[in-house]
């Protein structure tokens, strides 16, 4: 089963918000984690955690549903919306933990330098409609799973 990539992004959110790092997200850091998050997801479960596409737009991965949702903030610090948070399974919530700790100590720009480095943003073009095929986000990030853990 996939979630909802709304119910995702207020799991996201409230995570933030709940950390004691003083970090908030952006709509910019949304779209990397979310990225992030689906890659990790695809690479350890084999299927998707959230069924939109992800586009390869010139900022970086964007999921465009989310993005659109949240636009209306700007650059200021996202709050969750009135869709509800993803309620996930204790394998889930491990690796989204474990992807949540490691890529929101990045700031949003950060991110974003980081994604431009990576094969599934470099190969993809960038305009917005240009989909970063779930396909090659698993083959990538099933080269960055530690399977010794």
């Amino acid at each position: 089963m996939s979630y909802n990539v709304i119910q995702v992004a207020n799991w996201l959110i409230e995570k933030a918000n709940n950390t004691d790092n003083g970090d908030f997200i952006t709509n910019l850091k949304l779209q990397k984690l979310l990225y992030y998050l689906q890659g990790y997801y695809l690479a350890v479960f084999e299927k998707p955690l959230f069924d939109d596409e992800i586009e390869a737009w010139q900022y970086g991965p964007v999921v465009p549903n989310a993005y659109y949702e949240f636009n209306a903030f700007g650059k200021n610090a996202l709050q969750p919306t009135s869709e509800g948070i993803a309620q996930f399974t204790n394998d889930e919530e491990e690796l989204l933990n474990e992807v949540f700790e490691v890529y929101n100590d990045f700031s949003a720009v950060g991110l974003m330098h980081r994604t431009h480095n990576e094969p599934t943003w470099k190969n993809t073009p960038t305009a917005k409609g240009s989909v970063i095929t779930k396909e090659r986000m698993t083959k990538f990030f099933k080269t960055r799973v530690n399977w010794d853990e």
